[in-house]
């Protein structure tokens, strides 16, 4: 299974971006998909997660302003990311795996994503 994040980019503070992720190659053994986030000097940290049924999860320093969706048919994942903060700022990855629960064994490349105040 190959991950490809897109989507990335520069925004002021309060803007708004969509990030997709499309996944190819044996998709039909994707469970779960999620965007993790690395701000520099930061470890990386799960962001939303999404279950194949449309289950989702949120950080809550991105409930209420992010939301994940996914489009099983094309395959795609999104996060729409609105009132964007500074903090916001980090490279975003595109993640899934085969069975729930599982750790997440296919990763994307990364997008980075910048927010200036």
């Amino acid at each position: 299974v190959q991950l490809q994040a897109s989507g990335g980019g520069l925004v002021q503070a309060g803007g708004s971006l969509r990030l997709s992720c499309a996944a190819s190659g044996g998709t039909f053994s994707l469970s779960s998909m999620a965007w993790f986030r690395q701000a520099p000097g930061k470890e990386r940290g799960n962001v939303a997660s999404i279950s194949r049924s449309g289950i989702t999860y949120y950080s809550d320093a991105v409930k209420g302003r992010f939301t994940i969706s996914r489009d099983n048919a094309k395959n795609t994942m999104y996060l729409q990311m609105n009132n964007m903060s500074p903090e916001d700022t980090a490279i975003y990855y595109c993640a899934a795996n085969s069975a729930p629960a599982r750790p997440f064994e296919y990763w994307g490349q990364g997008t980075q994503v910048t927010v200036s105040s």
